[in-house]
């Protein structure tokens, strides 16, 4: 196993009811003036809106609110954000919502406590030196951004979809009522809990020793989601699969997963960030959608690592390696369809062209300066062909 260093600072405030209390974890941070930052109409309709701004109010604290963010959160809103802040001299940041909110708080706590423009931190020219503080009120399980480094932005201005990783913008707090999350549709909580396994599987497939009990939670919280995700399609309001998979999005990245590796493979996500910058896509269904693509282009780099996959979390007896790996691989795809999600980009409704895929493959290599994954380096080539074999499965590559 590797050497690690483990950060998980976030406070935790769990279970029914517990949006009433984010007053006064915003007093204990010593917070005078609040952004609270939300989506759409959801947050306002379902009154949570409210009962998180009364609770300010019953704390004497002052706040300013700013809606709006979108899925694949926007620059746009992001610098709107920064300049509110400014204005009002805001001094914490509160996240009502889901991944994307919380993704958006953060860059704004970067262009808040930074010169420049908050870009350079996502095109990686520059690297933030501070962040505003920030909490979280979670309505969707999926980002895991409640617990996690990572803030994703998109900007408009090319379709580029960037992230940046700090601990500087790792949450205070997060407040975590499973039962705000029983209104989502069926394709909002199954792309969530897409995204929440993706966070383990990408740290999963390495190329270095693994511990043993990272290895068996992973594997448990990964057929966790998959047990509960199935009921919820049947049972939307089950408090116990809700909380289950509430608390398997924090736990899936918080780097608890990734304990003892190399850190993993992540070229899932790097792929499916242009996918995302494109076409604009609801992203744990965008990562269903190339998974197997690159699943079947990699298995081979360590075919055992894919066989434990598939014994461990589908049972499958195959004694041979790389037969049980492409078993597992097509089990993973099974379930993806089985709760709704896509397997390939014409399933997700989009019918690339090559130059589209040209396109994507030279942006996700930063315009051939980088590589993405650890278990074969994908350039911008290797990007394409990966998006060619999601793009139509009939093609020779895919049965490689």
């Amino acid at each position: 196993m590797n050497n690690f260093d483990y950060y998980a600072p976030t406070k935790v405030v769990f279970g029914k009811d517990t949006e009433k209390e984010t007053g006064r974890l915003v007093k204990e941070q010593g917070a005078s003036s609040v952004l609270v930052h939300f989506g759409g109409k959801s947050a306002i309709a379902s009154g949570l809106l409210d009962r998180v701004c009364q609770s300010l109010k019953e704390e004497g604290i002052a706040y300013e609110t700013l809606g709006g963010v979108v899925p694949n959160p926007r620059l746009s809103k992001v610098r709107e954000g920064i300049a509110l802040c400014r204005e009002k001299k805001i001094d914490f940041i509160l996240a009502v919502g889901g991944g994307s909110v919380i993704d958006s708080a953060k860059a704004i706590g970067y262009g808040v406590a930074n010169e420049g423009d908050v870009w350079d931190f996502y095109a990686k020219k520059r690297v933030p030196t501070a962040c505003l503080p920030i909490g979280a009120v979670l309505t969707i399980a999926a980002a895991g951004s409640e617990m996690s480094n990572s803030s994703v932005i998109t900007n408009e201005d090319g379709g580029l979809k960037r992230g940046c990783n700090t601990d500087l913008c790792r949450c205070r707090f997060a407040v975590m009522n499973p039962e705000l999350t029983y209104t989502l549709p069926d394709y909002q909580t199954q792309c969530g809990c897409t995204d929440i396994m993706m966070h383990t599987m990408e740290r999963y497939f390495n190329m270095s020793e693994n511990m043993e009990l990272t290895d068996g939670i992973s594997e448990a919280l990964i057929k966790t989601v998959m047990k509960h995700s199935k009921i919820l399609k049947e049972h939307p309001d089950c408090y116990e699969s809700r909380a289950e998979v509430m608390w398997a999005s924090s736990l899936s990245h918080n780097d608890l997963t990734g304990c003892g590796t190399d850190g993993g493979d992540w070229a899932c996500h790097q792929l499916e960030h242009e996918i995302g910058g494109m076409f604009d896509v609801a992203h744990g269904a965008g990562l269903a959608a190339v998974w197997g693509s690159w699943a079947r282009y990699v298995y081979k780099a360590r075919p055992e690592r894919f066989a434990k996959f598939a014994r461990n979390i589908f049972n499958i007896q195959e004694t041979d390696d790389e037969k049980a790996a492409v078993a597992g691989i097509e089990a993973m795809e099974n379930y993806y369809r089985s709760v709704g999600m896509p397997t390939s980009l014409c399933e997700l409704g989009i019918h690339a062209t090559e130059e589209q895929i040209k396109e994507m493959a030279d942006k996700c290599s930063f315009y051939g300066k980088r590589t993405v994954g650890v278990m074969k380096k994908i350039g911008a080539p290797e990007a394409a062909e990966i998006y060619r074999m999601a793009n139509d499965k009939s093609i020779p590559l895919y049965s490689r």
